[in-house]
């Protein structure tokens, strides 16, 4: 059991769930270990609660644009084209007033988009850009995203602890590392590829444009190599744009 234990410890490191583990003394890498192994089969109602506290301390952070602001006013309008739900998911929307072109989703339904993304793309260009992110959470893109997240949360930790176990409940400071580590998380080609699709899609439904689908990517081409979900998208901004010029040129 114990050579078992400890092949699936090594297994976990070298998979790259957990960053780190050459630091780790045996004991704290077997609690770690343990710890991402559960990581990686939290249940989607355990994934829901983190995403919904995680988000809860990420709003708690930011400063958030009010309903009757400017930005309020344009994302309520987007939110009513694009829906309040997703798959069952409640969804709710909010502006964070930062500068960077970003916007995000968590698997609770949490929809964040930067102020600065809304002042570079017009309604049309932002419902494409949202779609993609309710893409990645209907697909289960964010549930996975938020596990990886959680179990690299765990690995520092236990670093920090020098081998104490992580703790079950997260602290304010957790939460919200646990949130940049969300934000910042990179998806596989393959999934950036199926939630534009799955936006194309969408929009197609609502009955709105899926021009913008076009126009955003091709505004964020400029900005590929920078940090953030958006920015460093696999593949880039220009081939995407293509990709949905082609669906759009298909459908006649």
């Amino acid at each position: 059991m114990q050579i078992r234990t400890t092949l699936a410890v090594a297994a976990l490191c070298s998979s790259a769930l957990i960053a780190g583990c050459e630091s780790l003394s045996p004991d704290a890498m077997m609690q770690t270990g343990m710890g991402a192994f559960n990581a990686a089969t939290l249940s989607d109602e355990e994934v829901r609660q983190m995403s919904e506290e995680s988000c809860a301390q990420m709003d708690a952070e930011a400063q958030i644009a009010g309903e009757d602001s400017v930005y309020g006013q344009r994302l309520e309008t987007i939110a009513s084209h694009l829906g309040h739900e997703i798959d069952g998911t409640p969804v709710n929307y909010k502006v964070y007033l930062n500068d960077q072109p970003n916007a995000w989703a968590m698997a609770n339904g949490c929809v964040r988009v930067y102020s600065g993304l809304m002042d570079m793309m017009n309604d049309n260009e932002v419902e494409g850009v949202l779609g993609h992110e309710l893409g990645h959470v209907a697909l289960g893109h964010s549930k996975k995203s938020m596990q990886t997240a959680y179990a690299t949360s765990l690995a520092r930790d236990a670093m920090a602890a020098s081998g104490n176990a992580a703790v079950a409940s997260l602290s304010s400071s957790q939460l919200g590392d646990l949130g940049e580590k969300f934000v910042n998380a990179q998806f596989s080609q393959s999934q950036e590829t199926a939630a534009d699709n799955f936006s194309f899609e969408l929009l197609g439904e609502r009955g709105i444009s899926r021009q913008g689908l076009v126009t955003a990517f091709e505004k964020l081409a400029s900005l590929d190599g920078g940090e953030g979900s958006l920015m460093s998208s696999h593949p880039g901004s220009s081939e995407r744009a293509e990709n949905m010029r082609a669906k759009l040129n298909a459908e006649g």
